[in-house]
């Protein structure tokens, strides 16, 4: 009998979820609680992460991480070992910013904060993950978030789009270095997802338009990128790495 529960389970792990203060991160901390891990919630909003610490209950810390600095990550990595006693060996690279505007109008300082976060902030985060693990010779697994973008143009986010194709490139050169060390690095790559920061612009007839060049004419939902990180994060996915794992409604393969 194939055990489909197991598979995709998580106990045992000790997951880190970075921007979990964000929609998105929110979720994928709750995902990853309810599949038995216990979760450190990372991000620079500490109100929200303990406010979402204590939804979750028991198994669930809140630590305060700026991905840009690299001291703070070293502490937060520090601080989640020292709640749950064991290094985190699931990372989700959620943290992510974007700064909107044609590329002529943009400053070379929205350039740099977007690259530092989206970016550098991830390698930043994955390395430190690494070298731990390593040191304790335990695998893991790093699932970066990245988006279409990193595969396909966006319009008005020449920054977001460079660090996302930058962040798809790294994840393939991370697998191939840190096969070896049991270290699986994947990336998810999500089309539009409906959050509250974007719900207005999609009601919007702009927003509307975007809509219908997704092949499923809808966006897509939290909901609808549970299974597809379950599946990387999991023993299901265990033969899984360098993989860019597109969730988009066929909207990166619609030539219109």
């Amino acid at each position: 009998m194939i055990d489909t529960k197991g598979l995709f389970g998580l106990e045992g792990s000790t997951a880190m979820v970075t921007g979990a203060s964000g929609a998105l991160g929110a979720h994928f901390a709750r995902v990853l609680h309810a599949a038995g891990a216990r979760v450190v919630l990372a991000a620079r909003r500490v109100e929200a992460l303990e406010a979402l610490a204590a939804e979750l209950g028991a198994g669930a810390a809140a630590v305060a991480l700026d991905v840009a600095r690299p001291e703070s990550v070293a502490a937060a990595f520090e601080a989640a070992e020292a709640a749950f006693g064991a290094p985190c060996d699931l990372i989700v690279n959620n943290a992510g910013i974007a700064v909107s505007g044609p590329a002529l109008q943009q400053t070379a300082a929205d350039w740099d904060s977007v690259l530092d976060v989206n970016l550098r902030g991830c390698f930043l985060v994955a390395t430190e993950a690494a070298r731990r693990l390593v040191a304790a010779k335990r695998g893991g697994a790093i699932v970066n978030i990245a988006s279409i973008g990193g595969l396909r143009i966006l319009q008005g986010v020449v920054g977001y789009t460079a660090s996302k194709a930058g962040l798809v490139q790294m994840t393939k050169q991370l697998a191939v270095e840190w096969a070896r060390y049991g270290i699986r690095v994947n990336a998810l790559c999500p089309g539009y997802v409906e959050t509250p920061i974007n719900t207005e612009f999609f009601a919007s007839e702009a927003g509307q338009a975007v809509v219908r060049r997704v092949p499923q004419r809808r966006l897509g939902q939290p909901a609808d990128l549970t299974g597809p990180l379950l599946l990387l994060a999991s023993p299901a996915g265990a033969h899984m790495t360098g993989a860019a794992l597109v969730v988009d409604g066929g909207h990166s393969v619609n030539a219109l």
